[in-house]
């Protein structure tokens, strides 16, 4: 029998469109074309120049040969070519490659030759670390080079033409067309690369769009917003949040680097509503000096993700004036996919009670299909009891592409049909999910197996305690046992015992740390800490 609803009722322009995070501006330059789209220091922008600007940026690139595929590298700060960069290359057919801007020559030469990179701009700050990388590579990009108007920097030009050159004689009514597929790519970004070469993750033009909305939804993001970027454009396509201020028609405040007073006058002077950022972060604003600090006049939605933040850590962000919001994601899923959706009820419920709450990592993004822990092996979800782990698995529209140029790890990410985080958690009977470790740092000590995260969540517990990373230790005798490195507060003792001592008052005897180093920990440029090589130190210890 045939389906009446499937019968003469097809696909055509006028009922089908692909989708792309590009007519988020359009529309916002036709909405609020005088609206401030974009402040970097005395710089206003507004949304019809930020479109306008865009265009420009897109019709030169086009008439350098940037098309559909071509890759174009920018190894800039939070700064208004970096904004420009995430509409005006995939405006041409082409992919962005934002290039984290922490990472040292060797590394940025490897991504240029893996992502055969045709153009690449780049912020005078980095020339070094560019000059050299450019050497190393097989590749001979055109190099733009962007000479910031508002914070002269004296780093050596290197290319041929500065970025306001470039774009001066571009066609700021450049048409652009959408993606012939919302499945074509927009954007590569490689992971850390810490167990070999980073992986380029790749996204598409449907992912970003539909994350467009997911972060409004999830960051509560009302019309005209004004978004601070603290957190870099470089990670995760600034999860995605380039895009996401259009949809609201907000304003982009650009912080070229993250520093207490700069965040404090920022928010105070233009209002700021929404910031994304590590713990990192929220440490510089709470251990600022009080002559850096400023008296917020209003609330602060700020996201962040990683660990979850320490109860001490949210009261002191909720006295300072943020109301903090956790997320989980990856790379791979093009940043934040998980939030911990808080309910109304749960502020009725005593501080221990909601610090358990705020300590999971949540439920799936609207813009996420499904969310699952698994056993790996069998791919069965775990019992919803909170207790029995499994690998944190998720699958949807915001999964990337896969890894370019490697199939076999592509393969693996994606067997049984969802996507492998690698992390290890656990779910509640509500649903919602908690990590309890990655599953190469999991400890396993005389059989037993020993959550990382939860000795860190009881060393954070200790109030001299301001940083700590937990990782499995060689012993002779129980195979594995947990060495703890600790930051601790400026002008604050601390023994080893003490630290053992707290952690014995809290934990099961087997999962304290038997060694405990003071030390500052290493992290990476978006502040995760590298238990790699903390890895390294405890066999060395």
């Amino acid at each position: 029998m045939t389906n009446p609803y499937e019968t003469d009722l097809d696909k055509n322009p006028a009922n089908h469109q692909q989708l792309t995070p590009l007519s988020f501006l359009e529309r916002a330059a036709m909405v609020c074309p005088d609206r401030a789209a974009i402040i970097h220091g005395k710089q206003r922008v507004t949304y019809a120049e930020f479109y306008a600007r865009s265009r420009k940026l897109a019709s030169v690139l086009a008439r350098h040969g940037i098309g559909k595929g071509d890759t174009v590298s920018a190894m800039l700060s939070n700064t208004p070519p970096m904004l420009e960069c995430h509409y005006g290359v995939p405006m041409t057919g082409g992919v962005l490659h934002a290039v984290n801007t922490r990472l040292d020559a060797a590394n940025v030469a490897f991504m240029l030759d893996h992502a055969n990179t045709k153009i690449l701009i780049t912020d005078r700050e980095f020339a070094p670390a560019v000059k050299e990388a450019l050497e190393l590579a097989g590749v001979e990009p055109l190099v733009v080079d962007y000479d910031d108007p508002e914070f002269a920097q004296d780093g050596e030009l290197l290319g041929a033409v500065e970025y306001e050159d470039f774009i001066a004689d571009g066609d700021p009514a450049f048409a652009w067309t959408p993606p012939d597929d919302e499945w074509d790519s927009i954007s590569l970004n490689y992971t850390s690369g810490t167990t070999g070469n980073p992986k380029g993750v790749v996204y598409h033009h449907r992912g970003a769009n539909l994350m467009g909305y997911g972060n409004v939804v999830a960051g509560a993001m009302p019309d005209g917003c004004t978004y601070l970027w603290t957190l870099p454009m470089f990670h995760c396509n600034g999860w995605c949040f380039p895009w996401s201020v259009s949809v609201v028609g907000g304003t982009h405040v650009c912080l070229r680097w993250v520093r207490a007073k700069a965040i404090f006058d920022a928010i105070a002077e233009h209002k700021v509503t929404h910031m994304c950022g590590a713990p990192i972060v929220m440490s510089t604003l709470l251990n600022a000096p009080a002559e850096e600090k400023r008296e917020l006049p209003h609330t602060v939605q700020f996201i962040t993700a990683a660990a979850p933040p320490p109860e001490a850590v949210l009261a002191g962000m909720a006295t300072a004036g943020f109301n903090v919001t956790h997320v989980y994601g990856l790379t791979e899923s093009y940043g934040p996919a998980v939030v911990n959706q808080w309910k109304p009820e749960w502020d009725a419920l005593d501080p221990a009670a909601q610090a358990a709450k705020k300590a999971r990592q949540g439920v799936r993004y609207a813009a996420l299909e499904d969310l699952d822990v698994m056993d790996p092996e069998t791919m069965v979800p775990v019992p919803r009891n909170g207790e029995v782990m499994g690998e944190v698995m998720m699958r949807g529209n915001i999964v990337m592409k896969g890894y370019l140029k490697n199939p076999d790890a592509t393969k693996a990410a994606f067997a049984g049909g969802w996507y492998h985080t690698g992390d290890l958690g656990v779910r509640h009977p509500d649903g919602y999910i908690q990590l309890k470790d990655r599953s190469k740092d999991i400890i396993i000590s005389g059989g037993e197996n020993i959550s990382s995260i939860e000795v860190e969540d009881t060393l954070y517990k200790h109030p001299a305690i301001t940083a700590a990373a937990v990782v499995a230790k060689p012993d002779d005798k129980w195979g594995e046992t947990p060495c703890a490195f600790v930051e601790v507060q400026a002008g604050t003792e601390l023994s080893e015992q003490e630290v053992i001592d707290h952690c014995r008052a809290h934990l099961a005897r087997f999962k304290c740390p038997r060694h405990v180093v003071f030390t500052e920990l290493p992290k990476t440029s978006t502040g995760k800490i590298q238990k790699f090589k903390l890895r390294d130190l405890a066999e060395a210890e």
